[in-house]
């Protein structure tokens, strides 16, 4: 049976600017990669040079079938010495909407996505009182250069992310198994942290306690500052750009429980998503991002069942996790839902085109059910740098031999791009 998508949907993928374009050496992970004894397994270096790249791959998006394009601008570009803002890097920016706009591809704008200046970090990062109003007028200044040209923004991607990192580092430390966290962390490397944390301090000119980037684990005053940031930005931004759309990615699990386990379950979602509505509550649209599912027993988390079929990250696969975000989401937070990622990563890509329709199925009946989704932005456009994991994680669309940066689409690629053009599944 046919299943009608709405009128104006929006289909796409999703890239992260470092993950992608190469080359970004002003960022703290461009540093974090190369000092000695690096958490990463191997340095970002050209990425797949998105940078240099991005007219043929936002084409070939366009001849792919796909409308929507969610990237992130670089904040260490547009600004890489504080007060210092790079004329040719907005216009760099301003050239990839313009490419969007000639393919018909409605840019979604992530303004900070996990890298920093490295400027900001010597500052306090995000564990700095100074950092909201900073990161607001790195915003101001993008949006009146640019903000002709951007229907949505999201301020922050994953400004929950931190809370999970913290979890995992807990279970390494106390050998416990359980789900791998959303994004590519090094555990192979956890016994020698202190080490590369008294190297990154050095490098940074940081105090001994820790370099504050943003994928470290968060006090609770540095996840209000994270916050904070995203409402002075959302503010700033529709003081000089009204007409656009302004939200907040959060990175979510299928928060589900057996036996024992309800009361785990029910603090997780506070942890990880309700304790965050009041900052929320007047955005314009929900990024929300899910990749699985977490089950929690009477003792917390458990462990993805040996008989479970895993992903590259050691997640369980469980495409029909994001219909039950979508409709938690909906419920608690009850404005307009934006899938900005949700993916896998797996070298069979049959297993990712299973993906797309299992978790299109959730979406279209979330849709039938009234709740406003807007669009699904597929991670990723490409296989790219997936952080501390480095090359190693495939989540493309597209295959990209990083010798020649040939790129080519997979079947997955041409199966969400058929389900976009028709609007249906």
């Amino acid at each position: 049976m046919t299943q009608q998508f709405p009128e104006g949907f929006l289909w796409g993928a999703s890239t992260a600017a470092h993950q992608v374009e190469g080359n970004n050496t002003k960022s703290d992970c461009w540093l974090m990669e190369n000092v000695e004894g690096s958490m990463f397994k191997e340095p970002s270096g050209s990425a797949v040079d998105h940078y240099r790249l991005y007219k043929e791959d936002i084409a070939q998006m366009a001849a792919m079938g796909l409308n929507g394009y969610r990237f992130s601008i670089e904040w260490a570009r547009i600004e890489p010495e504080e007060g210092h803002f790079d004329a040719a890097e907005i216009e760099h920016y301003r050239n990839v909407l313009l490419a969007c706009r000639q393919w018909k591809i409605t840019p979604i704008v992530t303004m900070h996505h996990f890298s920093s200046p490295q400027w900001l970090i010597r500052e306090g990062g995000w564990e700095s009182a100074g950092t909201p109003a900073r990161f607001a007028r790195y915003c101001a200044h993008v949006m009146r250069e640019l903000g002709d040209l951007i229907p949505y923004v999201c301020t922050i991607n994953e400004a929950n992310i931190s809370l999970g990192i913290k979890k995992i580092m807990k279970r390494h430390q106390a050998q416990a198994a359980a789900p791998g966290a959303q994004v590519g962390m090094n555990t192979d490397k956890m016994a020698q942290m202190q080490k590369n944390y008294e190297a990154l301090s050095k490098a940074f000119g940081s105090p001994a306690a820790g370099v504050q980037a943003f994928l470290a684990p968060r006090s609770d005053n540095g996840l209000e500052i994270i916050f904070k940031a995203h409402t002075e930005a959302r503010a700033a931004i529709r003081e000089i750009s009204p007409q656009t759309q302004v939200g907040v990615t959060l990175s979510l699990y299928d928060y589900q429980s057996v036996a024992g386990g309800a009361e785990q379950a029910a603090q997780a979602l506070q942890d990880e998503f309700l304790q965050f509505l009041p900052y929320m509550k007047d955005d314009d649209f929900f990024g929300l991002q899910n990749y699985t599912r977490a089950v929690y027993g009477a003792d917390g988390i458990l462990p993805v069942p040996e008989s479970a079929e895993k992903t590259q990250m050691g997640n369980e696969y469980y495409p029909e996790g994001l219909e039950a975000v979508v409709r938690y989401a909906w419920k608690h937070l009850g404005i307009p839902i934006m899938i900005t990622e949700n993916g896998v990563a797996t070298d069979d890509d049959t297993r990712r085109v299973a993906f797309i329709d299992r978790a299109l199925q959730g979406v279209h009946a979330c849709i039938s059910d009234g709740i406003p989704v807007k669009g699904y932005m597929h991670w990723s456009l490409m296989d790219n740098f997936e952080w501390q994991l480095g090359f190693s994680r495939t989540f493309g669309l597209i295959e990209v031999d990083r010798t020649t940066q040939e790129r080519t689409v997979k079947p997955s690629g041409h199966h969400l791009g058929s389900i976009a053009t028709k609007n249906t599944i």
